[in-house]
Order: C-alpha cells, then structure tokens, then sequence
C-alpha cells in the first residue's frame, strides 16, 4: 500500500470521520478488500441469469466441495461474494431471512431489488455509525424477476447497480475487460459459461482449474436455482479451457 499523505493520517481512525477531501477511508480500505478477494462473475442472459465463482483453494488438504461461494437466496435468486466472506455469509443469511419473511407475509416470491436494497441498506449503516466498521465485502446478486433476468452489484458503500454483465474480486479490471469485448446482446447461459470460464482461466493462468470453479444459473422457463455439475462444467467448457 502507499504510504498516507500527511495531511490524511488520522482520518482513517473511525468510520464517521470525513478527510478534508471528503474521503472515508475506511470505506476506501473496505473497497480494497474486496480487490483482494477471489474473482465472481455474473451474466444476465437472455434465457436466465449466470453467477461463475473462482474457490481459490489454498491448501490441498481442503475437501474442494466444502467451500461454497455460491448462495441461494430464494428459489429465483442466487448471489455470490469477495472479499471477507464471513461478511458476505452475515448478508446471505439476512437476505435468505428476508426473501422467507415475504414469502409468509404476502404468499409470493420477493423481487431481486428489495432484497438488493436490504442488503445496502445495512451496509449503509455501517458507514455512518461509530463504533462499526464497513462490510468487507462486494456481492452479486442474480435473480429472474417475473421472465427478466436481473443482475446487480452492491459494494461496501451500500450503493448497487444494475449490470448485464460485471465481475467482482482480483481480477475484476480483467475479466470486466474481456466481458466488454465479448459480450453480446443474447447471449445465453451455456455461452455465458463458456466466456466466463475463458476469461478466469487468462485471470488465473497456470492457476486455473475446472476444480476451483462453482457456477449456478436461474434460468426464465422454471425460475428454479440450480447449480452446474462437474461433468456439466466438463461438457460446457472450450476445448482450450479443458487442456488447463
């Protein structure tokens, strides 16, 4: 990291406190955090929505099919996460909770921006009450919203947006590079797959590896949340991918 400009030491002490610039540091910090966390990518398709996580596995003696990067939120929305996860399991569980509540109140399904906007709502909290710090933590939530596909981003400031496509994580700059270059109005799940799948193995390099991806889509003609198989990964991926 940079050495802090004199005139800004001091200021990154408490969450509340603005630099003579206007700048919260600590959310600045947050924010490079989530830089530092594996890479997500999402797709909104125009058959349903597609969410490819990169597991990073660390340490081999991991059993590869505990780590989970990928979350159902209800059975329509899915989301995934980088930066401190344990973050991102704190919000995951509210907006599970959240998606249920609707669910029992109201007899039908929540739509992806409420629960997108509970999500920033807390994370908005905690930029502007001491004592607390920003959520480490950047999230994509994908769901189908009667037979449209939705795709948005949130960060730790609390302010989200709507994509058709984006990446999260250390090789966001990258893949977001590739995803403008190749995505195309209509595209479909199964290619949206494959340009994913591309894009994290130029990310990753020698590192990549079928075995460290999860993907999962909701697709618009069951709105079910279903998650991709090994072999299904296998079947989907370009020749050149599977050489990795």
């Amino acid at each position: 990291m940079q050495p802090m400009p004199h005139q800004l030491m001091g200021y990154d002490r408490a969450i509340t406190m603005f630099s003579p610039d206007g700048r919260l540091l600590q959310v600045e910090y947050a924010k490079k955090t989530v830089r530092q966390g594996s890479t997500a990518i999402g797709i909104s398709c125009v058959d349903g929505v597609l969410l490819v996580a990169d597991k990073r596995i660390v340490d081999s003696l991991i059993v590869i099919d505990s780590v989970e990067k990928i979350f159902q939120i209800d059975e329509h929305i899915c989301a995934t996460a980088s930066g401190i996860l344990s973050d991102a399991r704190v919000l995951i569980e509210r907006a599970q909770v959240r998606a249920q509540q609707h669910r029992v109140t109201y007899d039908s399904e929540v739509d992806t921006l409420t629960v997108v906007k509970d999500i920033c709502d807390l994370k908005q909290v905690c930029t502007q009450s001491g004592g607390l710090r920003p959520f480490g933590v950047s999230t994509l939530i994908a769901g189908i919203d009667g037979n449209v596909p939705k795709l948005y981003e949130t960060d730790p400031t609390g302010i989200f947006f709507q994509y058709r496509a984006t990446a999260i994580g250390e090789g966001e700059v990258e893949v977001e590079d590739i995803l403008r270059a190749e995505f195309k109005e209509g595209i479909t799940v199964e290619e949206g797959l494959k340009l994913s799948l591309r894009a994290l193995m130029k990310v990753l390099g020698e590192n990549f590896s079928l075995e460290r991806i999860e993907a999962a889509c909701v697709l618009i003609k069951d709105r079910k949340f279903r998650i991709f198989t090994a072999d299904q990964l296998e079947r989907l991926a370009d020749k050149k991918v599977k050489k990795k």
